[in-house]
């Protein structure tokens, strides 16, 4: 007889915001990392409810079970759905932000990752990011911001799939210490605006001792927000 724990997940509860937020999370697999809380920070949202939209039936039950431990199930919804096959109650125009945090590698120009779950979010499937910049757009209404967290090196893309369909674009680099190039970007765009693309300071994330820097630890530890 086959022993039923041996396959069941295994999950680590960490903390993030200086421990303002409990998370419980699978041992393998994506893990949250820095990427998602700085996407948050940079989102000039309401104190209002949040809706998530995951594709994976399990990671679905989870983040309803972190908004639980966190005291936020009246504020947070948890729909299962593919951005290519949205759920029906995900009505278009219907949001004043949408924020995404996209697969970073493109597919057939990565390795996969070694688990199914991770080379879901690491790995891009039948939605590409033009796919995802679409939807995104597609979901807030007008005038509202679609914030995207992507690799730096990813930027041309990026911006081919937003030039043309919103404007105000801002480019917020962040660098992982003084002198060194950015591996990361945020992306803000609003939708049926023409005002012209900037690229702002962005924000230094390490010192040379390695130690965050202030600004750093002001979103990270202290759950501050980004003016970008």
């Amino acid at each position: 007889m086959s022993d039923a724990r041996a396959v069941e997940p295994t999950f680590t509860e960490d903390r993030l915001l200086g421990g303002r937020v409990r998370m419980r999370q699978p041992v393998d697999g994506h893990r949250a990392a820095i990427d998602p809380v700085f996407l948050a920070a940079s989102v000039p949202a309401e104190p209002r409810q949040l809706v998530l939209l995951e594709m994976q039936r399990d990671l679905v039950r989870l983040a309803g079970d972190n908004a639980i431990l966190n005291g936020l199930e009246s504020r947070v919804s948890v729909m299962i759905g593919d951005l290519l096959h949205p759920p029906p109650r995900l009505s278009p125009g219907a949001f004043d932000h949408v924020m995404a945090n996209p697969p970073f590698n493109e597919r057939g120009r990565a390795a996969l990752p070694a688990t199914p779950d991770k080379a879901d979010a690491t790995v891009e499937g039948d939605a590409d990011l033009g796919a995802w910049v679409r939807f995104s757009l597609a979901m807030v209404r007008s005038k509202g911001t679609v914030t995207f967290i992507h690799r730096a090196d990813r930027i041309d893309a990026l911006l081919g799939h937003i030039t043309g369909r919103a404007g105000e674009i801002v480019v917020f680099p962040l660098w992982p210490g003084h002198g060194r190039a950015a591996s990361r970007i945020l992306v803000r765009a609003r939708k049926q605006i023409a005002t012209p693309a900037r690229l702002a300071v962005g924000l230094v994330l390490h010192e040379a001792d390695g130690r965050l820097t202030t600004a750093a630890e002001a979103v990270l530890r202290a759950g501050g927000g980004l003016e970008l």
